[in-house]
């Protein structure tokens, strides 16, 4: 398997022709639903014979299949990097890394949840099921989950409670201080956690606080360090997803010791996104660089045992008007390839941040500048995971559209099952 991108004057045919593919097996690998392209669009092709293309190189067919040059001339029997069009190359699967897979899912339909089961649970350990939140007194919010519980327990994927400190107005910094700096509400609230897990058979917990100040970074990590030993005697497993830092010099992440929480669960899941988003100028939102740097500083606090790199299945489109963001929506993967086919833009790429963009114009001559992930950019932060020997990869989330990124997680791991 490779990434092709396309170019101009290219068609799905000519595609699967050259490469000696069906079309077929594009639409199937690409979730595509119509045969238009457009120029810089990435397309998996589903084989493991490359046919040399004019002004290819070993190095080009190295980064278009994710192998080292070495291999592919070891393989293949080759004396040197000379190539010629129209030759045969072998390109061999890649050796698959062990880990444990997380991704957040929410309730829908009992159709909607089992096929959103079926179809990510062979690659995925758990399912962070979004999401109890927590209430002043320390209880907890009704969700609608036994159904996907189940489901989810079926197929082999242990679901996880997911508690967040999200309110009518977003993430609640003051909730958290009230919760956490009760002992009588904190040790309530510690209870109910532990109740819900038991009484709807899930596996363990994931707490999504964010926004949590400084002033009761110790009181978080203590709160995390207490649940768990609530929770392991049982086997429960006591999960955290915690920004990613970089450095202990930004103010509003000092919330979040790293070393004591990574000390105090059996593991994290890093929020590797959103270093552009809604309310920030247009960029990338998982530019490599960043998610590099958010895994060296964690590795600097805890082991690559303890660490799920969080990935994002979206990206945002910003309005702009004179140079200025007029307002700004989050889109699926699939979502960002409609619209530029919607409007037969190129999509451009950042070899810098590792991630693609492109301009459009709308119907009303607003002019759009849309940032998103694709497999290209997926692809790189996987290899991270295996360089650094993490954990595992995780995503945010299930319901946002990225086809390709469940075929390029087969072909980087094997996703072991613990139930």
């Amino acid at each position: 398997m490779f990434i092709y991108i396309v170019k101009m004057g290219d068609s799905l045919f000519s595609i699967a022709t050259n490469y000696q593919v069906t079309m077929d097996s594009i639409r199937i690998t690409n979730g595509l639903t119509t045969d238009r392209l457009v120029p810089g669009q990435d397309l998996l092709i589903p084989t493991n014979m490359y046919t040399v293309q004019p002004g290819d190189s070993l190095y080009s067919i190295s980064q278009m299949s994710l192998i080292p040059v070495e291999t592919i001339r070891l393989i293949n029997g080759l004396q040197s990097n000379v190539i010629m069009i129209g030759m045969r190359l072998y390109l061999p699967p890649r050796a698959k890394y062990e880990a444990e897979n997380f991704s957040y899912i929410t309730p829908s339909t009992p159709e909607k949840n089992q096929l959103i089961v079926q179809t990510f649970a062979p690659i995925n350990t758990f399912f962070g099921i979004f999401e109890h939140h927590v209430l002043e007194d320390g209880s907890l919010s009704t969700l609608d989950d036994e159904q996907l519980i189940r489901v989810a327990r079926e197929n082999h994927v242990a679901p996880l409670a997911v508690i967040t400190n999200l309110t009518s107005t977003g993430f609640n910094p003051e909730l958290t201080k009230r919760v956490l700096s009760s002992p009588e509400i904190r040790e309530r609230l510690i209870k109910n956690i532990y109740n819900l897990v038991k009484k709807k058979n899930y596996a363990g917990v994931n707490i999504d606080f964010e926004r949590v100040r400084e002033g009761q970074r110790d009181l978080y990590s203590g709160f995390l360090h207490s649940l768990r030993e609530r929770l392991k005697p049982e086997g429960y497993y006591t999960s955290v997803a915690i920004p990613a830092k970089m450095s202990d010099e930004i103010s509003w992440l000092k919330g979040y010791d790293y070393g004591g929480i990574g000390a105090a669960v059996d593991f994290i899941f890093i929020m590797a996104y959103d270093w552009h988003e809604v309310s920030s100028p247009p960029g990338p939102t998982a530019p490599i660089r960043e998610v590099r740097q958010s895994i060296e500083y964690a590795l600097n606090h805890m082991g690559g045992n303890k660490i799920i790199l969080g990935v994002p299945r979206y990206g945002y489109d910003w309005t702009m008007s004179d140079g200025n963001v007029v307002s700004a929506r989050a889109v699926s993967v699939a979502g960002a390839i409609r619209s530029a086919m919607k409007y037969q833009v190129p999509i451009q790429y950042s070899t810098e941040y590792q991630q693609p963009f492109y301009y459009y114009q709308d119907e009303a001559g607003k002019r759009h500048i849309v940032w998103y992930e694709d497999t290209r950019a997926r692809a790189q932060k996987l290899k991270l995971v295996v360089d650094y020997r993490l954990r595992g990869v995780g995503a945010w989330q299930l319901g946002l559209q990225f086809p390709q990124s469940a075929v390029l997680v087969r072909e980087f791991f094997i996703s072991k099952k613990i139930i």
